[in-house]
């Protein structure tokens, strides 16, 4: 049975954050938790985010969003939560800010500890209607995740893993392409790459949903014909707008299923020590999942490959996985996982978590161990 389930209220505009203070009254937020990280605060695009309930609203802030958001976090900032006295949240800044808040959410409202509501746990239905509301403001073209209804986090155990559940949807999303007119080209690069990686994973998943298909098409052209200019021309606007537009509707679609590029990247996040980013993770081994699903039987039933060029806007005989590697290149992102400086060692481990990530079932050819091992020795 397919679920088709679209969405929650969006602010789309040059500007759009100057709204915060309505949407806050709409929403029923009086004492807010503000969730972001440190460089969002320094770049002062926090404070411009926030101007409109600044004075208005008494607001605490939590700026302690590491790369990839962990447990322990959510933890220290639940402790913020309370103490403020807060009765909602407001996430500004990428998918990781956005993330941790939506943990906070639950653990707001429900009981401890964490790891029982994750999806692969069986704990989506646990997560209730009582969720703490969130408005979200992406200050990166990239997650989506202002749209979605999901969260990753990484456990205290180890494990990189997946919280899902329309109770954790925004309430509002406020997408002002002027938040990321400062956003530096690697970034740019990777978080431009992510929002592409979403428009074709989902496009290409087996399951049923038609809306979600078009929507990943139409976004997947215009992060590929703007990608480029958003990294080289920072200040273009127009870009930006493009951008910001491409990663809100990959994340639209993603709601049909991801894939085993999202098994793998949520799998090499999880590599200790070291924070790999998940937009770079995804572009790094977009290319050989592309290779590896060219012969999936729903892929080549319905001609999907074609429409990928179509929406590409490469000729009919062009191998997209190429394509993908090309652009890679002209945007600085990695040439492999070795560059990253993740070590072979990994593999065995990155392997076991992706065979059971909550992506791994939707991608449209199930891979077994061996085939994963061969798409990390190709990615390497």
């Amino acid at each position: 049975m397919a679920l088709i389930y679209y969405l929650t209220q969006i602010q789309f505009d040059f500007g759009a954050s100057a709204l915060l203070k309505d949407e806050c009254v709409r929403v029923g937020i009086k004492r807010p938790l503000v969730v972001t990280d440190q460089g969002v605060v320094a770049a002062g695009v926090a404070e411009r985010a926030l101007a409109s309930i600044t004075g208005v609203l008494p607001h605490s802030v939590f700026d302690e969003t590491p790369g990839n958001p962990t447990e322990a976090m959510v933890l220290k900032a639940l402790a913020q939560y309370r103490a403020h006295g807060a009765d909602g949240l407001i996430a500004i800044g990428g998918g990781s800010s956005m993330d941790l808040a939506k943990a906070v959410a639950i653990l707001a409202t429900h009981p401890e500890p964490l790891t029982q509501y994750a999806t692969i746990e069986g704990g989506s239905p646990k997560i209730t209607s009582a969720a703490a509301p969130l408005i979200a403001i992406p200050t990166t073209s990239g997650t989506g995740s202002e749209v979605a209804r999901g969260a990753i986090i990484v456990l205290n155990d180890g494990r990189k893993v997946g919280f899902h559940s329309w109770n954790l949807m925004p309430k509002a999303a406020i997408c002002d392409p002027d938040l990321t007119l400062g956003l530096p080209p690697g970034l740019t690069a990777a978080t431009g790459m992510d929002a592409a990686a979403h428009c074709i994973e989902t496009f290409l998943s087996a399951a049923f949903n038609p809306p979600a298909e078009g929507i990943a098409l139409d976004g997947l052209e215009r992060a590929m014909k703007w990608i480029r200019t958003a990294v080289n021309e920072g200040s273009n606007r127009e870009a930006r707008r493009q951008m910001m537009s491409a990663s809100m509707q990959g994340a639209m679609a993603f709601q049909k299923g991801l894939g085993a590029v999202h098994s793998l990247s949520h799998a090499l996040g999880s590599y200790p020590g070291k924070t790999l980013h998940h937009g770079t993770l995804n572009a790094v081994v977009l290319p050989t999942v592309l290779r590896f699903n060219s012969t999936a039987e729903s892929v080549v039933g319905q001609d999907k490959y074609a429409k990928l060029r179509r929406a590409m806007g490469l000729p009919a005989d062009a191998a997209v996985d190429k394509f993908i590697v090309d652009i890679n290149r002209d945007i600085g992102i990695a040439s492999g996982l070795g560059e990253m400086g993740l070590p072979r060692s990994f593999f065995d481990e990155a392997i076991a978590k992706a065979l059971k990530d909550h992506c791994h079932g939707t991608n449209p050819r199930i891979a077994t161990a061996e085939e994963y091992r061969m798409m990390l020795e190709e990615a390497y």
